[in-house]
């Protein structure tokens, strides 16, 4: 996860990259929509103004969604993006 702070913009923005690395074209759009998809169902918990950059990686492919999820959280609480327990947005 790469974070640029965002001067005027009010909320996240996400841009997700696979490198060949990650397979051919089909496993790269897989693992970029995998990584869309968890980013969009925990956005509520995220706070501040940044533009968020995730970066597949081949063992996404093997790991189920909540593995996903848990490791995106994770990589957003040490960035200092997760929004704090009780907060409304």
């Amino acid at each position: 996860m790469w974070l640029r702070e965002s001067g005027d913009e009010p909320s996240l923005r996400l841009g997700v990259v696979a490198g060949k690395f990650v397979g051919n074209a089909v496993k790269r759009a897989r693992a970029k929509r995998v990584l869309r998809e968890a980013f969009r169902l925990n956005r509520h918990k995220f706070s501040g103004k940044a533009d968020v950059v995730l970066r597949a990686r081949p063992e996404l492919l093997g790991a189920d969604a909540g593995e996903v999820e848990a490791d995106l959280l994770a990589l957003a609480a040490r960035a200092g993006i997760l929004g704090k327990p009780g907060e409304s947005k």
